[in-house]
């Protein structure tokens, strides 16, 4: 007993430093070999291309000339950049991508925050408040989440000439959403709706259900569970429906083109102009800073809040 007694303490400060010895070494096995390799392939694969437009970006047309695309600039300027943001020529108009950038910014915001706070609300409801005919309104979005686009551009186009006309006629001003940048928003609010109301309606069914029950005994209505307990508990949701929508609202060309005008052509739309002008020569270092340009926004997003994208992915949102 007198022994037992002794020797617990060494026991428990032992069990307390932790476990000794020498650390058991990764096994070189070749499946091992063949899945590195496999990952190692696939991300020069998809960084070569980003490393040519960076370096290519930070070279002069004379070192450009010389054919070796893939060298990493003898003198770097940053002259490309200044001239792909502020004095690249699309036709008539030389202030670069500036333009558009503003433009895209004043289509992504309402857009995001339209799309999102309309989808959180639906996705909520058919979560938590089932109303009669609330699985043929849900079977209804999720049809409209797959349908392809271009099916659909004519019929938009014909919708946003009547809905300005209707507006000038109850306001008496000339208000056309055809080309103008309140038209686009319509556009992509609509068409982001569908897909994010799925997300948000399975991960509000992923949450505990007790909650929303025990805030109905407490009397709380439909809007004070919404903000009190819902949103609280749905940022990583949130994260996702952002990234999402600013990834494909932002890099989108086809409705941008075709549903604005060039005073309000967003970034894209203007990237392509820079890029496939024909006057003058081609300056394939400003092409390529004009490109990283259009890309940074969507890009320092994801960076920043990917964790959180996986959260959000992970904690329901592909659940059925």
């Amino acid at each position: 007993m007198t022994d037992a007694t002794q020797t617990t303490p060494q026991r428990t400060a032992a069990a307390m430093s932790g476990p000794r010895g020498p650390k058991p070494r990764r096994r070189i096995t070749p499946s091992n070999i063949m899945l590195y390799s496999i990952l190692f392939v696939a991300s020069v694969y998809y960084l070569l291309p980003l490393y040519v437009m960076v370096v290519t970006s930070l070279k002069g047309m004379p070192e450009i000339r010389l054919g070796n695309v893939f060298s990493p600039p003898v003198e770097v300027t940053f002259e490309p950049w200044v001239k792909a943001w502020s004095e690249a020529c699309t036709g008539i108009n030389c202030d670069g991508l500036s333009r558009g950038f503003f433009n895209s910014v004043n289509i992504l915001i309402p857009s995001v925050v339209l799309s999102i706070a309309i989808a959180s609300v639906n996705g909520y409801a058919l979560a938590n408040w089932k109303f009669k005919g609330s699985e043929v309104f849900f079977t209804i979005l999720i049809f409209g989440a797959f349908i392809p686009y271009q099916v659909m551009i004519y019929p938009i186009v014909i919708l946003l000439r009547e809905m300005g006309q209707g507006i000038s006629a109850v306001t008496g001003t000339d208000f056309r959403l055809m080309g103008s940048l309140w038209g686009l928003v319509i556009v992509h609010s609509i068409f982001g709706m569908p897909i994010l109301t799925l997300l948000f309606r399975n991960y509000f069914t992923s949450l505990p259900d007790e909650l929303f029950k025990a805030a109905r005994v407490d009397g709380v209505g439909f809007w004070g569970i919404y903000f009190r307990i819902m949103l609280p508990m749905s940022l990583p949701i949130f994260v996702v429906a952002i990234i999402l929508q600013v990834t494909g609202i932002w890099n989108d060309f086809l409705f941008g083109v075709i549903y604005t005008k060039p005073d309000t052509y967003p970034m894209t739309v203007q990237l392509n102009n820079i890029v496939n002008s024909v006057q003058g020569v081609k300056e394939y270092n400003v092409n390529m800073a004009a490109t990283l340009l259009t890309g940074l926004v969507p890009l320092v997003i994801y960076f920043v809040s990917g964790k959180l994208f996986v959260r959000g992915i992970a904690a329901g949102a592909v659940k059925g």
